[in-house]
């Protein structure tokens, strides 16, 4: 085959990925019109009919619509227009993902289908006043973690914080934290990263758009995962309120109209006992964080904390501090 008649068999297909659907196929002409007008190919219809079939026998998805005047289209896009608009969504909402980032992503993601559908979804995409995370390195953050998790490394890192000034500032005086990485968490908004901590000697969580720059990946071989370990439980456990405590059982009495709430949150095997018409009771595996203690002050008496003693009282307490500031 020519240079040539490889290259305008490629400015086909090009063309056909680019324009073309089962709802917007085109025609000989159509196809004769372009290679004219963009690249000055002239060609016959014999010639253009010659160069789809060639495209079609190559199992390439190039398809015909038989008529008087055949119409062609390419039927092998990656995802359904409903499909592709859900992972824009997700993008476009994502704490996580910077503005910058997440345009960029987008319009990497309108390039999947023909031109036409990706004006309609570039008008239709919308988030609701979401804030973004301002960490432009999230991204090889996550790669620099997911090489360490795949050699069983250690990694090192400063975490961060922000002053009264809204001011980003190191955490542990400064002193990065040495890690061993087992596994990265996707929660709600946020990336979370889990594993053994040297310096707390112990499990810990931490977010990814507060980890200052890239992780070294060191010499260090991980410490390895205890043998209990388990991601799916410990996900259970937190419902978006990662973390430093391992989780604990915690009772709660609850008034009926919370019920969907506690099944929202922890499923349907969630263990729950009437008490009476109006009130029941129900056992949750939770992190008892200052995050936790804030959802259940939330639902103003609706749900109240009963057990153990010692949670009960450190959320008296925390419930008196603040009224006493």
């Amino acid at each position: 085959m020519e240079n040539g008649t490889k290259l305008r068999i490629l400015y086909l297909y090009q063309h056909l990925i680019q324009n073309t659907d089962p709802d917007h196929p085109e025609s000989t002409v159509d196809l004769m019109k372009m290679l004219k007008e963009k690249h000055n190919i002239k060609v016959s219809r014999n010639t253009i009919s010659d160069d789809l079939l060639m495209l079609s026998d190559c199992d390439l998805q190039v398809e015909v619509i038989h008529s008087t005047q055949n119409k062609y289209y390419f039927d092998g896009q990656l995802f359904s227009i409903p499909e592709l608009k859900i992972l824009i969504d997700a993008v476009s909402s994502s704490k996580f993902i910077t503005e910058h980032k997440s345009e960029e992503l987008i319009n990497k993601l309108l390039t999947l289908v023909p031109r036409h559908s990706a004006v309609k979804l570039r008008r239709h995409i919308y988030a609701s006043d979401r804030v973004k995370s301002d960490n432009e390195r999230g991204y090889y953050i996550v790669d620099a973690i997911n090489e360490a998790i795949d050699t069983k490394r250690k990694i090192s890192f400063c975490y961060t914080d922000y002053d009264i000034n809204k001011n980003r500032h190191l955490t542990n005086e400064g002193i990065p934290y040495t890690v061993s990485p087992y596994t990265l968490m996707w929660d709600g908004d946020y990336y979370y990263l889990r594993g053994y901590c040297d310096e707390r000697q112990a499990m810990r969580t931490f977010r990814l758009d507060r980890i200052a720059k890239q992780p070294d990946i060191l010499r260090d071989p991980a410490v390895p995962k205890p043998e209990d370990y388990s991601i799916a439980e410990y996900s259970k456990s937190v419902f978006r309120m990662y973390d430093t405590d391992e989780p604990q059982e915690v009772t709660l009495l609850c008034k009926e109209s919370v019920m969907k709430v506690l099944i929202d949150n922890f499923g349907l095997d969630v263990d729950t006992t009437p008490v009476d018409e109006d009130h029941f009771q129900a056992k949750v595996m939770v992190c008892t964080s200052p995050t936790f203690y804030r959802w259940v002050f939330g639902f103003c008496g609706s749900m109240k904390i009963i057990g153990p003693e010692a949670v009960v009282k450190t959320y008296h307490e925390m419930a008196k501090a603040a009224l006493d500031m």
